[in-house]
């Protein structure tokens, strides 16, 4: 359930804005959505697995709010985001 540090490199190298970017909010949100992909798959397996579940919805919650934060200063990043992470808003 956790992302392999491989998976995380490549997540990163793709949404990082230079080198040594590692936490900017498009990062962090491609991070999060990653995790939240692994636990929705999870769930098809566990569907009992309710102490997850909370975890994944805390997950929605912390991307939803990084996406709020980019749409109010630097919109254009928010829809580029969204485009590339297929997310519907």
């Amino acid at each position: 359930m956790v992302l392999t540090k491989e998976r995380k490199q490549a997540v990163i190298s793709n949404f990082k804005k230079n080198e040594k970017d590692t936490g900017s909010a498009e990062v962090q949100i491609a991070l999060i959505t990653e995790r939240i992909n692994q636990l929705t798959g999870h769930f098809k397996a566990h569907k009992k697995d309710h102490h997850s579940r909370q975890g994944l919805l805390k997950l929605v919650g912390q991307r939803r709010r990084l996406l709020n934060y980019l749409k109010k200063y630097d919109l254009a990043k928010y829809r580029a985001i969204l485009d590339k992470l297929d997310l519907r808003k």
